[in-house]
């Protein structure tokens, strides 16, 4: 059995090269390895930093050094042998590798889900020509000959014969829009001058709302300004293969929407379009086609086939892939078909409010009189700029309003929609700051540390932490501070898709066995659907004036926000998920008809 298995496996040792510290270690990894006990060299210290170097052909794969290693810096995995002959790219020894590629399809939008870590990026960067693949030779140059023999008999062999010959015109939206000011100062107007290839500013001006940006300083804008700037830049263009990274961040429900028709009018007119997404509903509603990324963040990624879009997401929350018999997480995720769970809330208001006005020069808030209960996770939904964020700063105590009064005898805390990473230090003294006493081996480490993935980062510095990283840091502080309510801005922000569902089940099962109480903002209308009891909608103008409504049932209240979006949801027979009806489809007409945007009356 050991020998066919090893036979029919290849082992893949990968090092974190940030967490590897051999100064603050007793180099436990090479002193306990067994090969090395027996005077082999499988693991030893590379000269020039002493970091550990692990040899792939003589490790065994027995795990010891990955149980030893005080910092979690070592991932071993034995993976299929015949997965090694379809390696397209490693970027060094023990570091990340990445298997098979997605394929471009011409008049369609190719959707890939996964989490972070996957090696998205690998992908942008071969597809668009930036990364030439090594095929995972990476101590020697690889031609173009190689490449274009390794995908003979493909679709992707004509891809690489454009870039090979310099003829491929990639556009690519990239996923760090806060990074356009220091590339680019000037004026929007300008910036979609430059790159108008197709003649289509106008349009994407107005199918965007970017009129009242045009002329403002690319400094000054939002993060939502911004994403959708980045977005009409990289449709403007004339490409062949267009490439948009996580396109819906900052944006609010009706942004994404509008983003999301950009992209499939880009693929009508016969262009390539391929889309990271962690927002599954915008995901669904967008793709025509999907390929999972999956395997250890990190450490190595794999493509699976190509997938119809409901196929794949269904694939992507059951963690199996029928097709090619894998399996890459151990549980599913299911979606909660019963409605809100009344039973489990007390009628004990830890928080109370009249009617609240809030006046600013050129905004006004009004929000109606409501309460948020023991138990109780209260959604909050709406387009941007309608006061939100205010509502939520003023509740936490940060604002006050103009009228009205609040009566709160709870401790609220409270996660801003912005983070900061100027704090000086590592994770683990963030937390102790947050929890005000030690986090090592007590219980709120098995009860929110682990169970949110932070961990491991406790050795990071917060100010190299990727953005999904940083999210986790300040739901987790957030959640370790004393608290009754805590009010979490865009908790999803960043995060994958992955951590999305995984983060809301934990809050909603944390709020209900600690009897404490959760207000989430939100725009990602998954996550609210899984999480939230009761919602409060934000109506009115963005930027002029905002109207909240009292916390009503979810039914009611998606119901009600749907409406607006002039959108409908049905229940994935086989998951559970929710999913946005094809606009004017038969089922679209038929509940805009009975008044039943959320869900049919029948489950």
């Amino acid at each position: 059995m050991g020998n066919s298995e090893a036979e029919n496996t290849h082992r893949v040792a990968v090092l974190d090269e940030e967490l590897c510290q051999p100064r603050k270690c007793g180099l436990e990894c090479i002193i306990y390895c067994p090969v090395n006990k027996t005077g082999g060299e499988c693991i030893v210290q590379r000269p020039e930093d002493n970091k550990a170097v692990i040899s792939e052909d003589l490790c065994t794969g027995c795990g010891i050094c990955i149980k030893k290693c005080p910092f979690d810096a070592i991932v071993i995995v034995n993976l299929a042998r015949e997965l090694s002959e379809e390696k397209v790219h490693q970027y060094g020894i023990n570091s990340f590798r990445f298997y098979r590629l997605p394929t471009p399809k011409k008049g369609s939008v190719v959707g890939l889900v996964g989490r972070n870590g996957m090696g998205k990026s690998t992908v942008v960067n071969v597809l668009s020509g930036n990364l030439k693949p090594n095929l995972g030779k990476y101590n020697s140059e690889v031609s173009w000959d190689e490449v274009l023999k390794y995908f003979q008999g493909t679709e992707l062999k004509s891809h690489f014969e454009k870039i090979a010959s310099g003829t491929m015109r990639a556009s690519i939206k990239p996923q760090l829009v806060y990074l356009i000011p220091k590339a680019f100062k000037g004026i929007p107007k300008e910036l979609l001058k430059k790159y108008d290839e197709r003649s289509v500013t106008d349009k994407l001006v107005q199918q965007l709302g970017l009129e009242n940006i045009l002329d403002r300083d690319v400094a000054q804008l939002s993060g939502g300004e911004l994403q959708r700037l980045a977005v009409a830049v990289a449709a403007a263009k004339d490409a062949e293969y267009y490439f948009f990274d996580e396109p819906s961040s900052y944006n609010d429900v009706y942004q994404r929407l509008a983003v999301a028709k950009v992209m499939k009018e880009l693929a009508e007119a016969g262009k390539s379009v391929m889309v990271v997404e962690h927002d599954m509903t915008l995901l669904d509603y967008l793709s025509d086609y999907v390929h999972i990324l999956y395997g250890e963040p990190g450490a190595y990624g794999i493509v699976s086939t190509l997938q119809s879009t409901k196929v794949g997401i269904n694939n992507f929350l059951e963690g199996f892939l029928p097709a090619e018999n894998v399996r890459f997480r151990d549980k599913a995720f299911k979606f909660d078909v019963a409605s809100s769970i009344d039973d489990v809330i007390l009628d004990v208001p830890v928080a109370s409010y009249s009617d609240l006005r809030k006046s600013f020069p050129s905004f006004t808030l009004s929000i109606s009189a409501g309460k948020v209960r023991k138990g109780e996770v209260v959604g909050v939904v709406g387009a941007n700029a309608l006061g939100k964020t205010t509502f939520m700063k003023m509740l936490a105590g940060v604002d006050k309003p103009d009228s009205g009064t609040i009566d709160i005898g709870a401790r609220i805390s409270y996660k801003p929609q912005y983070l900061n990473q100027d704090y000086e230090g590592d994770v683990r003294s963030l937390l102790y700051t947050a929890y005000q006493s030690a986090i090592e081996g007590s219980s709120v480490e098995d009860q929110i540390i682990i169970p949110m993935g932070v961990k491991k980062l406790y050795e990071k510095n917060v100010k190299t932490l990727s953005g999904g990283e940083l999210q986790k840091v300040a739901v987790t502080a957030a959640l370790l501070r004393e608290a009754d309510i805590y009010a979490l801005d865009e908790p999803s922000a960043f995060l994958d898709a992955e951590d999305r569902i995984a983060i809301a089940k934990f809050l909603q099962r944390f709020v209900r066995a600690q009897g404490r109480s959760a207000i989430i903002i939100e725009h990602d209308m998954q996550l609210i659907d899984l999480v939230a009891d009761t919602l409060v909608i934000f109506e009115g103008e963005p930027g002029r004036q905002g109207l909240a409504t009292a916390p009503m049932r979810k039914e009611d209240g998606m119901n009600r926000f749907l409406k607006a979006l002039s959108i409908t949801y049905r229940r994935d027979e086989t998951t559970g998920r929710p999913r946005v009806n094809k606009e004017s489809g038969r089922l679209d007409r038929e509940q805009k008809q009975s008044g039943n945007y959320y869900y049919v009356k029948n489950h």
